[in-house]
């Protein structure tokens, strides 16, 4: 018995660390997709001095707690944001296989929900969704219901279009209501989902997002006419629902003996 608690240790070890490393590449793609760079080349650097960063400034959050947050050549602080982005990639990760095993579906869920965590990043620091990134999902939804069928292609395509539709219309209604880039997310992740999940997921955005333009209101920080980001509030949303949306939805309904 102890033997097989240390090889799941080992095992949840290794998935947690390969998590991390591969926070640290999508920190590189929330820098350089904005900005237009390469990010399948060159070596990294640090974005205050441009210095080229050595291979032992790269050791994902153990390199930021060694140099205590700030970079080795110019000692501008590096933002926390980095080590938060590889240790929610590690987390990601082990609640990929938590939740699915070791299966191909844990890596399409983990894939998936990597992209999510690039995409409310790149939404807070520029208010704009990449369409590469969008389109990597759609794909991405499309090898899950060929491949894995956990929903029927009727449930995808009214889940691709139960939110997306009204956000379309609000915004012939009310000018910039939705962005472009939350609609086109929508749609694509509604696909993977379908169209029970895809509400759940929405409506954790909408509570979620609701309580931060609130928040935003009452501190005099936003006016009533100015957009937030909603990207992160969506993804958000989309990773609990490929995570536990089949959960939180049977869990409602049992509250009225639906289930």
């Amino acid at each position: 018995m102890a033997q097989l608690y240390i090889a799941y240790a080992v095992i949840y070890g290794f998935v947690l660390i390969a998590g991390i490393c591969i926070g640290s590449f999508l920190n590189v793609l929330i820098y350089r997709i904005p900005e237009k760079l390469n990010f399948a080349k060159g070596r990294s650097f640090c974005p205050a001095c441009g210095h080229e960063l050595k291979a032992i400034d790269l050791v994902p959050v153990v390199s930021f707690l060694f140099l205590r947050g700030k970079c080795r050549y110019c000692g501008n602080k590096i933002s926390f944001r980095y080590p938060l982005i590889e240790l929610l990639g590690g987390a990601l990760a082990l609640c990929s296989v938590c939740r699915f095993g070791l299966t191909w579906q844990a890596a399409v869920v983990f894939a998936c929900s990597c992209i999510l965590l690039v995409i409310a990043f790149i939404d807070i620091d520029t208010m704009e969704i990449p369409n590469g990134l969008v389109l990597a999902l759609l794909l991405l939804a499309l090898v899950s219901l060929i491949w894995f069928r956990n929903i029927t292609w009727l449930s995808a395509l009214i889940g691709m279009a139960e939110i997306s539709l009204p956000m379309v219309l609000m915004n012939l209604i009310i000018k910039d209501s939705f962005g472009g880039g939350d609609i086109k997310l929508c749609a694509a992740c509604g696909l993977m989902l379908g169209w029970q999940q895809m509400l759940a997921a929405a409506l954790i955005a909408l509570i979620t997002g609701g309580i931060y333009g609130a928040y935003l209101l009452i501190a005099k920080k936003k006016g009533k006419k100015d957009h937030f980001a909603f990207g992160p509030f969506l993804s958000l949303g989309i990773i609990i629902a490929l995570f536990a949306g089949t959960i939180l939805i049977d869990s409602y309904l049992s509250i009225f003996n639906l289930a």
